[in-house]
């Protein structure tokens, strides 16, 4: 199998090198390692500009036009996806690569992650659980696969479609749920990454209210077969959202969202 490996960043040059350094330590080897700079203005052109690497720098659009970009430029079929804070462990890509091997019906799979918060780790709880088989259902509540533990190919991709540029945050969430309508998820029940958070500030601990996204990522899905249990889901989101909204008498959130809130109702009434 060849390897395509795509890494957006956005100023992370005290992260970027480690998270290279891992992906050349694989005991499988890719063949292919892009970096998608998403309009940095810290030093990571300069850290990165004699690395054996494909470089891209665009304007700052986000990590789904980031990874999207690095997915059209990608000379495999194979695609792997690694943040710039994150950390592969030695064996991932091989453990993956056998995996698929061994089941070549299922074109995407994921691992387990170690959780790093602060330097210490984080135990994760009975709900955080990671999905394998046909588990759309399982990934409703919330986003259960971690953008740098999976691999795909790319025909999944031109299948469902990219990621969704229009979302701040749970891009990952929106593209998973699409593709697992669709397609069969693989595991690897072992831990092959290092996913660090806690030491400076990042998108998905900033933005206000993340179930607004998950909200337009579970429209998305109301027109197919697992429409009675997203209608349930969506309600919830929204019930958890306009109730929030009260508490802090956000106006504009409760405008655009009550109304929303009592359409999703109505249709189950």
């Amino acid at each position: 199998m060849n390897i395509s490996v795509i890494i957006p960043t956005y100023n992370r040059q005290d992260h970027i090198l480690d998270a290279i350094k891992s992906v050349q330590n694989q005991t499988y080897k890719v063949d292919e390692i892009i970096v998608v700079d998403d309009g940095s203005t810290d030093n990571t052109k300069q850290l990165l500009k004699n690395l054996d690497i494909k470089y891209i720098y665009q304007d700052n659009k986000g990590v789904s036009s980031a990874r999207n970009t690095g997915i059209k430029n990608a000379k495999n079929s194979w695609i792997t996806f690694l943040d710039s804070d994150d950390i592969w462990l030695d064996s991932k890509i091989e453990k993956q690569v056998q995996f698929h091997k061994n089941n070549p019906n299922i074109l995407i799979s994921h691992t387990d992650e170690l959780w790093i918060k602060n330097g210490k780790q984080i135990n994760k709880k009975y709900h955080q659980r990671k999905p394998f088989g046909w588990c759309f259902e399982d990934n409703l509540d919330s986003c259960k696969i971690g953008p740098s533990t999976t691999i795909l190919h790319k025909d999944i991709i031109l299948d469902i479609g990219y990621f969704d540029e229009d979302l701040i945050v749970c891009e990952d969430y929106d593209l998973w749920l699409r593709i697992l309508q669709k397609y069969q998820l693989g595991f690897i029940d072992i831990p092959l990454i290092k996913k660090i958070a806690g030491n400076y500030a990042q998108l998905s601990f900033d933005t206000f209210a993340m179930d607004r996204f998950r909200i337009v990522a579970l429209e998305k899905h109301l027109n197919t077969k697992y429409k009675h249990i997203v209608l349930k889901h969506l309600i919830q989101k929204l019930t958890y959202l306009v109730n929030g909204a009260k508490k802090r008498d956000n106006k504009d959130i409760l405008e655009k969202y009550e109304p929303k809130l009592q359409y999703y109702e109505d249709l189950v009434l």
